[in-house]
């Protein structure tokens, strides 16, 4: 392919912050065949202008790499996130009133909600007989209620009837229909096991609303800078939607999906995960496999060294750990990366005995085999020695700041705290010591837990509370870190993460995903940061969001 005379795209007057060493400011960027050009001064303009460049001024605002989410489920978030939106819901009678309301209008028997955090039952222990009358009694509205940690519900006793859950199961998977004493199940479904016992029955989503939702969502992430997101879910169901959302016009931003491997998989399914390793669009591709080791402290299904104060929190989500072992050794083996959920210090551990043997990705020139390094998900209790594991290991580490600064209270009276106790829950989402380890940290939203606003989770991970609440105290505040390494943890690090070494920098020859706002990311107050707006998102050299 010959060189281009004349650029697509010209960004001018702009604060660039390229994350190259070699220049790390500028104020020209120039774009051709979807990649970077030039980048430099007043001189880049006079040397690609053509008669059909297009030109963006962006007046002295702030021009960066393009933002990724680290960990989010755009996909299997439209799941995740149907019905009522509960987040905002903070105690029993809130909840019994909204569900009250929630029947009344529903039009089909059902009523569905997600967000819910345990915190608004006593001892955190959701149970249907604190909402069934709210419902209507034990014959009342069908109602699945997704808790915060998506790892759990709550489902009234008239749909534990309808779904003949009437007493303990065994899973595949440490999954649990918890029950009383006497058998008798609580309505609280434990992991995804016995969840789909119960959301089975619920009413399907179209497929025109399930393309309508998710084309919306995308476009919103790109509305708030993100030109692409790293997918921690995947199946035959959302592959498929992702190729007919791609009949219907260009994706709004990249997405990197590494579908789930579960426990009980067999030969037959690594073969799958393996095959669709080959599945790519034009926006979008497969590249990886998601495991979980454990499940989360919330839940009681965490892996902990010791279990937590309830007694619970003390083994694998699968069932035969060295199972999970085999898997990932035979996906490494094929030069396929893995991505691994592991909150509890046990878990962690576990999944560090098992990935440190295998070794550093394969550089990109040479022999075939993995090219990105294999992963660790959300690591919210973590003690010194692993901290000092993980950044000797090459592995990436990936965190979620909001949600230490939004589930988590300084004075340690929220669930997560108790359950874990004082010494463990100071442990919590090390962010800085993992980067003083010599890390690399992907920062992300894990999308629909949490918003998937990028400011914001920056914001977040140096103030270490939510930066919409000036007085909230801060949680863990030694662990907070510098906005430059905020900045890196949604731009070079994914792109390291990735091996994908044409991302995450501004410089001749990357891909040409952008992101504008109006304010400096790495100087600025991370208020300022919240509060300033995304001007412009450039994905591949298109401008895919423009508020300029």
């Amino acid at each position: 392919m010959s060189s281009p005379s004349t650029a697509d795209l010209l960004v001018v007057d702009a604060d660039v912050i390229t994350l190259d060493p070699a220049r790390p400011r500028a104020s020209a960027v120039a774009v051709a065949r979807g990649v970077v050009v030039d980048v430099g001064g007043e001189e880049v303009a006079e040397r690609w202008r053509g008669s059909r460049t297009e030109v963006l001024a962006l007046g002295g605002a702030t021009l960066t790499p393009g933002w990724v989410d680290g960990h989010s489920h755009p996909v299997g978030g439209l799941t995740l996130s149907a019905g009522a939106d509960l987040t905002g819901v903070r105690s029993l009678e809130e909840l019994r009133a909204r569900l009250a309301q929630l029947a009344r209008e529903s039009t089909d028997g059902w009523v569905q909600g997600w967000g819910l955090v345990p915190d608004v039952f006593p001892g955190g222990a959701p149970r249907a007989d604190l909402v069934d009358d709210a419902l209507g009694g034990v014959d009342g509205a069908r109602a699945f209620l997704r808790l915060a940690d998506v790892h759990s519900a709550l489902v009234s006793t008239s749909l534990l009837r309808a779904a003949g859950i009437d007493g303990p199961r065994r899973f595949p998977s440490a999954s649990e229909v918890v029950c009383d004493a006497d058998g008798t199940p609580t309505g609280h479904l434990l992991e995804w096991d016995a969840m789909a016992l119960a959301e089975r029955h619920a009413p399907p989503l179209p497929d025109a609303q399930l393309r309508t939702r998710l084309r919306s969502l995308l476009e919103a992430m790109a509305a708030q800078g993100l030109v692409g997101a790293q997918v921690m879910d995947g199946d035959a169901a959302s592959l498929e939607l992702l190729d007919r959302l791609e009949d219907d016009g260009d994706l709004p931003l990249r997405l990197r999906v590494a579908p789930f491997c579960m426990p009980g998989a067999d030969d037959d399914d690594l073969a799958q995960l393996l095959a669709w390793q080959e599945r790519t669009g034009r926006r979008w591709r497969v590249a990886g496999v998601k495991f979980m080791i454990d499940g989360t402290v919330d839940g009681g299904t965490a892996w902990l060294e010791h279990p937590d104060a309830n007694g619970e929190s003390t083994g694998s989500y699968w069932r035969d750990p060295q199972a999970y072992a085999r898997a990932v050794r035979a996906l490494d083996a094929a030069g396929t990366p893995t991505v691994t959920h592991a909150i509890g210090d046990a878990g962690v551990r576990f999944v560090l005995n098992v990935l440190e043997p295998l070794g550093p990705p394969v550089p990109a020139d040479g022999a075939p085999g993995r090219r990105a390094a294999h992963r660790l998900e959300h690591l919210e209790t973590l003690p010194d020695d692993l901290v000092a594991r993980i950044g000797a290991s090459g592995l990436t580490a990936s965190v979620q700041p909001t949600h230490c600064t939004h589930f988590v209270a300084a004075d340690g009276r929220d669930n997560w705290s108790v359950r874990l106790g004082p010494e463990r829950a100071r442990h919590g989402w090390r962010v800085r010591d993992l980067l003083d380890a010599g890390a690399l940290v992907v920062l992300g939203s894990d999308w629909p837990v949490a918003d998937f606003d990028a400011r914001a989770i920056m914001a977040a991970a140096q103030l270490r509370r939510p930066v919409e609440d000036d007085g909230a105290a801060p949680v863990g505040p030694e662990q907070a870190i510098g906005a430059g390494a905020a900045l890196a943890g949604f731009t070079r690090a994914p792109a390291l993460a990735a091996g994908d070494a044409s991302r995450g920098t501004i410089r001749v020859g990357s891909a040409a995903d952008l992101t504008a706002v109006g304010a400096d990311p790495t100087a600025v107050p991370p208020a300022d940061l919240a509060a300033a707006p995304v001007l412009l998102t450039v994905v591949g050299g298109t401008p895919v969001h423009r508020a300029l």
